[in-house]
């Protein structure tokens, strides 16, 4: 495999999506993060506005993020086990 394929598959296989899956993942999270910083900036100008919108989208994220690395790790250690009973 080459270097240029490695680079652009590896990662998104490890956390078992194709490089499209990944892709259109990466990119509806971080419209998620726009729209979260544009919420703190107009709160930062405004503070009756926007009040919590930027940190529960962010709490949000972290709590899906987390599940993701969760389910990442389990499935590591499945395909770990299942190489140790081999």
């Amino acid at each position: 495999m080459s270097i240029l394929t490695k680079t652009f598959t590896d990662h998104p296989a490890a956390v078992g999506e194709s490089y499209f899956e990944h892709m259109a993942f990466a990119l509806r999270f971080s419209a998620r993060l726009f729209r979260a910083a544009f919420a703190a900036a107009i709160h930062g100008m405004v503070p009756a506005v926007c009040e919590t919108t930027a940190s529960t989208a962010i709490l949000a994220m972290n709590d899906e993020i987390r599940a993701r690395r969760a389910l990442m790790a389990s499935a590591k250690s499945t395909a770990a086990d299942g190489l140790r009973t081999a």
